[in-house]
Protein backbone atom coordinates (compact mmCIF):
# COMPACT_ATOMS: atom_id res chain seq x y z
CA UNK A 1 0.00 0.00 0.00
CA UNK A 2 1.65 3.50 -1.09
CA UNK A 3 2.63 5.30 2.25
CA UNK A 4 1.19 8.42 3.32
CA UNK A 5 1.78 11.80 2.80
CA UNK A 6 0.74 14.41 5.59
CA UNK A 7 0.53 17.81 4.80
CA UNK A 8 -0.29 20.19 7.76
CA UNK A 9 -2.43 23.22 8.27
CA UNK A 10 -1.46 26.60 8.97
CA UNK A 11 -0.76 29.82 6.94
CA UNK A 12 2.22 32.03 8.12
CA UNK A 13 1.86 31.15 11.30
CA UNK A 14 3.22 28.65 13.66
CA UNK A 15 1.51 25.23 13.15
CA UNK A 16 4.33 22.62 11.93
CA UNK A 17 3.58 18.78 11.28
CA UNK A 18 4.18 17.55 14.93
CA UNK A 19 1.81 20.01 16.42
CA UNK A 20 -0.98 18.84 13.46
CA UNK A 21 -0.44 15.51 12.89
CA UNK A 22 1.71 14.08 15.77
CA UNK A 23 0.49 15.45 18.97
CA UNK A 24 -2.92 15.20 17.80
CA UNK A 25 -2.85 11.85 17.55
CA UNK A 26 -3.37 11.17 13.74
CA UNK A 27 -0.16 9.90 13.17
CA UNK A 28 0.15 7.27 15.22
CA UNK A 29 -3.52 6.17 14.93
CA UNK A 30 -2.37 5.46 10.98
CA UNK A 31 0.64 3.82 11.99
CA UNK A 32 -1.00 1.48 14.65
CA UNK A 33 -3.05 0.04 11.71
CA UNK A 34 0.54 -0.60 9.79
CA UNK A 35 0.54 2.62 7.49
CA UNK A 36 4.42 4.43 6.66
CA UNK A 37 3.16 8.17 7.28
CA UNK A 38 5.20 11.03 6.01
CA UNK A 39 5.07 14.05 7.61
CA UNK A 40 7.11 16.70 5.97
CA UNK A 41 6.82 20.90 6.95
CA UNK A 42 5.38 22.86 5.04
CA UNK A 43 7.52 26.50 4.07
CA UNK A 44 6.86 28.85 7.05
CA UNK A 45 6.68 31.68 5.00
CA UNK A 46 5.74 30.46 1.11
CA UNK A 47 5.32 33.15 -1.03
CA UNK A 48 2.82 31.25 -3.29
CA UNK A 49 1.22 28.09 -3.53
CA UNK A 50 3.33 27.09 -6.32
CA UNK A 51 6.63 27.45 -4.15
CA UNK A 52 4.76 25.61 -1.36
CA UNK A 53 4.66 22.66 -4.35
CA UNK A 54 8.22 23.02 -4.94
CA UNK A 55 8.95 22.12 -1.23
CA UNK A 56 6.74 19.37 -0.71
CA UNK A 57 7.80 17.60 -4.84
CA UNK A 58 11.08 17.75 -2.77
CA UNK A 59 10.07 15.63 -0.16
CA UNK A 60 7.74 12.80 -2.29
CA UNK A 61 9.47 9.09 -1.89
CA UNK A 62 10.38 7.78 -4.87
CA UNK A 63 7.04 5.82 -5.25
CA UNK A 64 3.23 6.73 -5.41
CA UNK A 65 2.33 8.09 -2.48
CA UNK A 66 -1.59 8.54 -0.84
CA UNK A 67 -1.83 12.33 0.34
CA UNK A 68 -3.86 13.39 3.50
CA UNK A 69 -4.04 17.37 3.99
CA UNK A 70 -5.58 19.74 6.57
CA UNK A 71 -6.89 23.40 6.49
CA UNK A 72 -4.67 25.77 4.13
CA UNK A 73 -2.58 22.63 3.39
CA UNK A 74 -5.30 21.79 1.18
CA UNK A 75 -4.15 23.88 -0.98
CA UNK A 76 -0.61 22.99 -1.20
CA UNK A 77 -1.63 19.35 -1.72
CA UNK A 78 -3.53 20.12 -4.53
CA UNK A 79 -1.03 21.90 -6.17
CA UNK A 80 1.46 19.19 -5.59
CA UNK A 81 -1.03 17.02 -7.04
CA UNK A 82 -1.24 18.66 -10.55
CA UNK A 83 2.28 19.36 -10.64
CA UNK A 84 2.85 15.73 -9.84
CA UNK A 85 0.00 13.40 -10.43
CA UNK A 86 2.00 10.26 -11.42
CA UNK A 87 3.18 10.80 -7.69
CA UNK A 88 -0.26 10.90 -6.26
CA UNK A 89 -2.50 7.50 -6.07
CA UNK A 90 -5.18 9.79 -3.90
CA UNK A 91 -5.88 12.39 -2.41
CA UNK A 92 -7.85 13.69 0.65
CA UNK A 93 -8.89 16.81 1.71
CA UNK A 94 -9.63 17.94 5.24
CA UNK A 95 -10.97 20.88 7.07
CA UNK A 96 -9.92 22.55 3.42
CA UNK A 97 -9.93 26.62 4.53
CA UNK A 98 -12.47 28.43 2.88
CA UNK A 99 -11.54 30.39 -0.53
CA UNK A 100 -13.46 33.85 -1.38
CA UNK A 101 -15.46 35.04 1.09
CA UNK A 102 -14.96 38.82 1.83
CA UNK A 103 -14.75 38.76 6.08
CA UNK A 104 -12.52 35.46 6.10
CA UNK A 105 -10.37 37.29 3.28
CA UNK A 106 -10.24 40.42 4.73
CA UNK A 107 -9.03 39.07 7.96
CA UNK A 108 -6.24 36.93 6.41
CA UNK A 109 -5.03 39.64 4.60
CA UNK A 110 -4.85 41.73 7.85
CA UNK A 111 -2.90 39.04 9.44
CA UNK A 112 -0.62 38.43 6.59
CA UNK A 113 0.38 41.86 6.45
CA UNK A 114 0.88 41.83 10.10
CA UNK A 115 3.75 39.42 9.81
CA UNK A 116 5.48 40.88 6.67
CA UNK A 117 3.78 39.43 3.60
CA UNK A 118 4.33 41.56 0.55
CA UNK A 119 1.29 42.69 -1.41
CA UNK A 120 2.52 40.40 -4.15
CA UNK A 121 2.53 37.48 -1.69
CA UNK A 122 -1.06 37.97 0.01
CA UNK A 123 -2.01 38.02 -3.72
CA UNK A 124 -1.29 35.06 -4.68
CA UNK A 125 -1.80 32.97 -1.22
CA UNK A 126 -5.46 34.71 -0.79
CA UNK A 127 -6.26 34.51 -4.97
CA UNK A 128 -9.43 31.85 -5.38
CA UNK A 129 -13.13 31.35 -5.07
CA UNK A 130 -13.33 27.34 -3.91
CA UNK A 131 -9.69 26.70 -2.68
CA UNK A 132 -6.86 29.19 -2.54
CA UNK A 133 -4.27 28.61 -5.01
CA UNK A 134 -6.47 26.34 -7.65
CA UNK A 135 -8.58 27.16 -10.05
CA UNK A 136 -11.74 25.73 -10.98
CA UNK A 137 -10.51 24.74 -14.21
CA UNK A 138 -7.60 23.03 -12.08
CA UNK A 139 -9.68 21.06 -9.75
CA UNK A 140 -11.68 19.54 -12.32
CA UNK A 141 -8.17 18.35 -13.63
CA UNK A 142 -7.87 16.04 -10.46
CA UNK A 143 -8.14 12.59 -12.04
CA UNK A 144 -6.88 10.61 -9.04
CA UNK A 145 -9.35 9.71 -6.31
CA UNK A 146 -10.45 12.51 -4.30
CA UNK A 147 -12.10 12.19 -0.75
CA UNK A 148 -13.21 15.58 0.94
CA UNK A 149 -13.45 15.70 5.01
CA UNK A 150 -15.27 18.66 6.24
CA UNK A 151 -15.42 20.66 9.26
CA UNK A 152 -18.03 19.48 11.74
CA UNK A 153 -19.53 21.57 12.90
CA UNK A 154 -18.32 24.22 10.30
CA UNK A 155 -16.26 27.44 11.16
CA UNK A 156 -16.06 30.81 10.13
CA UNK A 157 -12.52 29.50 8.29
CA UNK A 158 -14.04 25.99 7.64
CA UNK A 159 -17.28 26.58 5.86
CA UNK A 160 -19.61 23.66 4.67
CA UNK A 161 -20.23 25.59 1.16
CA UNK A 162 -16.87 24.92 0.58
CA UNK A 163 -16.81 21.52 0.43
CA UNK A 164 -19.76 21.13 -0.81
CA UNK A 165 -17.93 23.05 -4.06
CA UNK A 166 -14.75 20.64 -4.23
CA UNK A 167 -17.76 17.85 -4.42
CA UNK A 168 -19.30 19.55 -7.10
CA UNK A 169 -15.86 20.38 -9.43
CA UNK A 170 -13.38 17.65 -8.50
CA UNK A 171 -14.32 14.18 -11.09
CA UNK A 172 -15.07 11.17 -8.44
CA UNK A 173 -14.62 13.09 -5.13
CA UNK A 174 -16.87 12.13 -2.16
CA UNK A 175 -17.60 13.09 0.84
CA UNK A 176 -16.19 11.50 4.31
CA UNK A 177 -17.62 11.69 7.79
CA UNK A 178 -16.69 14.82 8.96
CA UNK A 179 -14.99 16.30 12.53
CA UNK A 180 -13.74 19.52 14.26
CA UNK A 181 -9.65 20.25 12.24
CA UNK A 182 -6.87 19.66 14.83
CA UNK A 183 -5.41 21.10 16.96
CA UNK A 184 -8.97 21.75 18.18
CA UNK A 185 -9.64 21.27 21.94
CA UNK A 186 -11.87 18.63 21.51
CA UNK A 187 -10.27 16.68 18.24
CA UNK A 188 -9.59 13.36 20.67
CA UNK A 189 -13.30 12.58 21.24
CA UNK A 190 -13.00 12.39 17.44
CA UNK A 191 -9.80 10.62 16.88
CA UNK A 192 -11.07 7.17 16.69
CA UNK A 193 -13.76 7.56 14.08
CA UNK A 194 -11.59 9.75 12.20
CA UNK A 195 -8.62 7.14 11.60
CA UNK A 196 -11.29 5.41 10.83
CA UNK A 197 -12.73 7.17 8.20
CA UNK A 198 -9.21 7.60 6.75
CA UNK A 199 -8.48 3.79 6.78
CA UNK A 200 -11.55 3.54 4.84
CA UNK A 201 -10.66 5.69 2.29
CA UNK A 202 -7.22 4.74 1.85
CA UNK A 203 -8.27 1.06 1.21
CA UNK A 204 -11.28 2.15 -0.86
CA UNK A 205 -8.81 4.60 -3.13
CA UNK A 206 -5.67 2.22 -3.40
CA UNK A 207 -6.48 -0.84 -2.04
CA UNK A 208 -3.32 -3.38 0.14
Amino acid sequence: MPAIFLVHGGLWEDLDAERFWGATGVRAGLAEHGLRTLAPDRLVRAPSWAAEAAHLVAALPPEPVTVIAGSHGCSAAARLALARPESVAALLLAWPATAGDPDVDASAHARLDSVGARTTEVSHLLDGQVLRGVSETDLGCLAMPVGVLPSVPEDRQHQRRTVDALLARIPHARELPGCPAPPAADFADHLPRLVGSLLGFVDDAVGC
